[in-house]
């Protein structure tokens, strides 16, 4: 994982925010959608370049995992370190690999979204505010990595600043409380573009 993290850290210092957004898309699409399964063969039969068992069997058990049989071998592995496997494409992972990375993110984000939401009604039924979920938005956003930072919206962080030091009461004053707080907390999570429009600045 170390050499992972050197190559991450070379990528992330060598491009800009918006460039490093389009190569996050770029190696995702190697893992998801259409770009995955017209490969889908070749994925199944890759092989990591090593003799050490170990790491063969965690490459079987990632083929077996993504096509529907027996468990994630990075099940409950650190989103850091989660993130370094999804987005290494040097060959010291295979396609089912980063995928099996990238199902295990998925689920704790999903995860954390859950918990997340919940709070969020929670504040909001009892004081009718929603800082603490953009609060923790906010510092969720923060403990990403560079990669995936780089797929929000570049005004993100400081629209949530903004909210948080409004500190603003959606039951007592609807100047800017329009919709329920489940609109504003999924296109908070949503990455909504109208929410976050960036008027063409790009601020790499």
């Amino acid at each position: 994982m170390s050499e992972s993290a050197a190559r991450a850290a070379a990528r992330d210092s060598s491009l800009s925010r918006k460039e490093l957004g389009a190569k996050a898309n770029e190696l995702l699409s190697q893992i998801s959608g259409d770009g995955y399964f017209a490969n889908k063969k070749a994925n199944d039969a890759e092989v990591p370049d090593t003799q050490d068992p170990v790491l063969l069997a965690r490459a079987a058990n990632a083929t077996q995992f993504v096509n529907g049989s027996g468990k994630n071998p990075f099940a409950g592995m650190s989103s850091d370190q989660l993130s370094l496997i999804i987005y290494d494409d040097s060959g010291s992972f295979t396609t089912n690999e980063r995928r099996a990375a990238w199902k295990e993110s998925f689920d704790q984000e999903s995860a954390w979204r859950q918990k997340v939401v919940a709070n969020a009604m929670a504040e909001y039924n009892g004081t009718g505010k929603l800082t603490k979920f953009f609060t923790a938005a906010l510092e969720h956003y923060k403990d990403l990595p560079a990669i995936e930072q780089a797929q929000y919206p570049n005004s993100y962080e400081a629209k949530l600043q903004g909210w948080i030091a409004l500190d603003f009461n959606y039951k007592t004053h609807t100047v800017e409380g329009k919709g329920s707080p489940q609109e504003v907390m999924d296109k908070v999570l949503n990455l909504d573009k109208q929410l976050f429009d960036d008027a063409g600045a790009d601020t790499a």
